[in-house]
Formats: structure tokens, C-alpha cells, sequence
């Protein structure tokens, strides 16, 4: 996979399944390096389910994402040393 420029954002039909429910479903967009984006949508709608698989607390179920040029599921660590994120509610960290 093409990780794109440091800072970078790509993301390419990425998915999450638990068992037979699909929380996130082929999702792809791009966010490059300085731009603003926003996740909106109703509770359930998959925003902290693609957060966490973003940042790599989550593996996806299929697809493929890169985060400031690491690949998510195989650069976890080296996405999380390079981003910053604070939730509205304590959902995605356990402690």
C-alpha cells in the first residue's frame, strides 16, 4: 500500500466486523497534511469504531488505512507516537 506524504491520512475500504454486524462498512476518504476533517453522524454510526482502528487500538476486518505514513495495522505503535487525540467521552481507553 502507498502510504502518501507524512501528515497524511489515507484510507481504503476499511471495515469492521464483530461476528455477523458490520460496524464500519468499506469506508474511504483521504486527509492531507494541514486540512481540517470531521467524523459526524448519529450514535452508532461506526465514528469511534474507525477512530479506534485508526490509531490502532482496533484491527480492521478488511481494508487499509495510513496514518502520517505508517500503516495502521502493521505501524500501530509508530501512528500512535505521531498523533493526538481526545474524545468527548472515555470510550476508547480502558484506563
Amino acid at each position: 500500500m502507498s502510504t502518501g506524504p507524512r501528515g497524511a491520512i489515507h484510507v481504503r475500504s476499511l471495515t469492521r466486523r464483530f461476528g455477523t454486524f458490520t460496524a464500519v462498512d468499506a469506508i474511504s476518504f483521504d486527509v492531507v497534511a494541514g486540512e481540517v476533517f470531521g467524523f459526524l453522524g448519529a450514535n452508532g454510526a461506526g465514528k469511534t469504531t474507525a477512530i479506534r482502528m485508526l490509531i490502532g487500538l482496533l484491527a480492521p476486518s478488511a481494508g487499509t488505512a495510513s496514518v502520517a505514513g505508517f500503516d495502521v495495522a502493521t505501524d500501530a505503535e509508530q501512528v500512535r507516537r505521531r498523533i493526538g487525540y481526545m474524545s468527548q467521552r472515555f470510550s476508547l481507553y480502558e484506563d
